[in-house]
């Protein structure tokens, strides 16, 4: 069992969560959303966790194939900014999360990097921050993506027992 903490403060940010092998595949069935937020299921079960091999969050940079874009990132929707579309650099080897094990996590102030229709999208970068004010996680959880919380892997660490 591992429990994550904050880099900054040392807090606990999650209780003992389990580590999947591998991401699992999110539905696409627009039933399975509920139906009061518009939220797809958590790619992540709750009591778990999975390591995202793919990069997560910015920097974006532009795809090469422009007529045949792909998303901007894991389990995500297509993104296009002035330059086209893009894909992300960010960091690789987030902690991929039911967002509802970590419910310390606030949203940052003025809800910085929280822009979505029905919630975060995610792919503006940071958006939760520990109790002592440190940004550790993305959460996106807007009504067309995937519903998840990425911890990031240099904000946060591994206690395992």
């Amino acid at each position: 069992m591992t429990v994550f903490l904050c880099s900054k403060c040392g807090t606990a940010i999650t209780p003992e969560l389990a580590e999947l092998a591998a991401v699992p595949d999110p539905s696409d069935d627009e039933h399975d959303r509920d139906k009061e937020t518009r939220r797809a299921p958590s790619t992540v079960p709750r009591g778990r966790y999975a390591i995202d091999p793919e990069p997560w969050g910015p920097p974006y940079v532009v795809q090469d194939d422009q007529e045949d874009p792909k998303p901007a990132q894991s389990r995500g929707p297509l993104v296009c900014r002035e330059e086209g579309f893009v894909i992300s650099a960010g960091v690789p080897g987030t902690v991929l999360i039911h967002p509802e094990d970590a419910p310390g996590l606030q949203p940052l102030p003025n809800w910085e990097n929280g822009t979505g229709c029905c919630g975060p999208t995610g792919d503006e970068g940071l958006n939760r921050a520990c109790p002592c004010g440190a940004a550790v996680a993305t959460l996106a959880g807007d009504c067309f993506g995937p519903y998840e919380l990425h911890l990031d892997p240099v904000r946060t660490y591994a206690f395992s027992q």
